[in-house]
């Protein structure tokens, strides 16, 4: 049984109450500005905020916006902050791309709706709505076929460029290569996803990353965006493979406390903590790992 359940018998009747507040999906402002000041340490970091490590899309709208105007007003004039606005619906992303640009967010992303595989009309429709609520700002798309469910059609693209005058570029987490590589478009800003594909997707004309693991390492993928080398991406995609063996997202919170930020190792329902032998074993890569 669960720790935070409590039993309790009468007679024949056996009840069965939480014995402390579920924490999950919890909400912690004070957290979020200690989040944002462990990023504007690192230097020349940026951040996005509810992409999949943050477990976005796992939020009701409302948290969503709130969540990021807590994160836009703890950075505020230190670190720019892209706000990842993807939804199910297009009311609830317009919506969410609205209140971002209100809120003050330097950035917009939002990734193709998962379930349905939408064709190139619908998903259209979809981004430029999208667009529009935020615009001017820099508008990105994110491209993550193995979330979504189906990848964002390169016309779909050519033809948002003509009509969404605010679209800046790609978050792009498709891998191999030969998935990357069609969406180095010219004349957008293209961002990698994937570690292990950073420094040849930089050396092709990607301008950045946003990395899953610069979550909890931001220390360890930023100075490898400023000087890519061969020997760095391998050292940062191997650390990758090694968080990748636990369920990635409560992985990511516990390094973080594990590393000084005093963040919660809690995830989303239907997401997993780590076991005690997780928990060790993840502590023992922390604990031997040196920038």
């Amino acid at each position: 049984m669960p720790s935070n359940l409590r039993t309790e018998r009468d007679g024949d009747v056996l009840r069965i109450t939480l014995a402390r507040p579920d924490r999950r999906n919890a909400f912690d402002a004070a957290l979020i500005a200690e989040l944002a000041e462990a990023f504007v340490g690192v230097g020349r970091a940026r951040a996005v905020v509810l992409g999949t490590t943050g477990e976005g899309v796992m939020f009701p709208p409302a948290r969503r916006a709130e969540i990021a105007e807590a994160f836009v007003e703890a950075a505020a004039g230190q670190l720019q902050v892209a706000v990842h606005v993807g939804a199910q619906t297009t009311p609830d992303t317009v919506a969410l791309a609205a209140r971002a640009a209100e809120a003050g967010a330097d950035a917009v992303a939002v990734i193709a709706p998962p379930y349905f595989a939408l064709d190139a009309e619908e998903l259209f429709a979809h981004f430029e709505a999208a667009a529009r609520a935020c615009a001017p700002l820099p508008f990105y798309l994110y491209e993550f076929e193995a979330r979504s469910g189906y990848a964002i059609p390169l016309a779909v693209i050519e033809r948002l460029r003509e009509r969404a005058p605010n679209l800046a570029g790609m978050k792009v987490s498709d891998s191999p290569w030969e998935r990357l590589d069609p969406y180095l478009v010219e004349g957008l800003d293209v961002f990698v996803g994937a570690e292990s594909l950073l420094v040849r997707g930089l050396a092709a004309g990607a301008v950045g990353a946003v990395s899953g693991l610069a979550a909890s390492f931001p220390d360890v993928v930023v100075p490898l965006v400023g000087e890519p080398s061969a020997e760095a991406g391998e050292r940062v995609a191997a650390l990758r493979a090694e968080l990748q063996r636990f369920p990635f997202h409560a992985a990511s919170k516990t390094a973080l406390g594990l590393r000084g930020v005093p963040v919660t190792p809690e995830v989303c329902a239907p997401l997993r903590g780590l076991t005690e032998a997780e928990q060790a074993e993840l502590e023992r890569i922390v604990r031997d790992w040196h920038p």
